[in-house]
């Protein structure tokens, strides 16, 4: 039997009169930053971009990754990419680790001026010999070149990505340093044979974050979601100009 989706939902939307801390997570900055509009229709009135498939590949990489580190973690000692790489870094234990790894609760921050709660799930944290601590994100994909930089267009999310989660940090009172490193996992594909294995070349990509957009950025979207009128759309949203072209067509 056929059954109606929507994505319409009505709870955990913004209100503007609502005392209660509003959570807001990075990926919804991200939207923000992409698309006021999809953004003001998401987190207001509830309805949601359609949703895209899960990444399991990603978080396979992603759960592997954590418990490999947490082994070298647990030991006190430099992961053989950090040796590698020749990286003043190690990964750090700390009481909140878990929790901010967790996608549900994250590294969070009050941030008092709007009432929102800002939160972030990381996947690492290393820590180097001046104390500071070092963002880390895990990234997998499968491409033919060779990854060892941050040069494309859309790889501009993940370097806001980095930025706030050191925004984060620092108004969680740790001493974070401006660099973070991406450990990028590329799966290959000129194997011979498949062999029920996917081996990946990892390389280590540090990125000098500057995290001094966010503030304003978290001021502008309050501002966006306490509006009454929906806000424009974002310049390259393909999804407000497929539902664009749709209604041109429609008429």
């Amino acid at each position: 039997m056929f059954q109606y989706y929507s994505s319409k939902r009505t709870k955990g939307l913004f209100d503007p009169k609502a005392k209660e801390p509003f959570k807001l997570s990075r990926s919804k900055i991200e939207l923000f930053v992409d698309c006021p509009r999809c953004f003001y229709l998401d987190r207001k009135l509830g309805v949601a971009r359609p949703p895209g498939y899960p990444f399991s590949l990603n978080s396979a990489v992603d759960a592997l990754l954590k418990k490999e580190f947490d082994i070298h973690r647990a030991k006190n000692e430099k992961h053989p990419l950090i040796e590698k790489y020749g990286i003043d870094a190690r990964p750090i234990g700390h009481e909140k680790l878990a929790e901010w790894r967790y996608n549900f609760t994250g590294v969070q921050y009050l941030h008092k001026a709007t009432n929102l709660l800002i939160f972030g799930a990381i996947d690492d944290l290393w820590q180097n010999k001046k104390g500071e601590y070092i963002v880390v994100d895990y990234k997998a994909t499968s491409k033919a070149e060779k990854i060892d930089s941050l040069n494309k267009d859309w790889q501009g999310g993940y370097k806001r990505q980095m930025e706030i989660y050191q925004w984060l940090l620092r108004n969680n009172n740790l001493k974070v340093s401006n660099t973070g490193y991406f450990v990028y996992c590329n799966g290959q594909t000129d194997r011979e044979a498949f062999d029920a294995k996917l081996e990946f070349d990892i390389s280590l990509i540090p990125y000098k974050g500057d995290d001094s957009w966010v503030e304003g950025k978290i001021l502008e979207a309050h501002k966006c979601l306490s509006e009454a009128k929906i806000p424009s759309a974002g310049l390259n949203c393909d999804y407000c100009a497929y539902i664009k072209s749709v209604k041109e067509n429609e008429k």
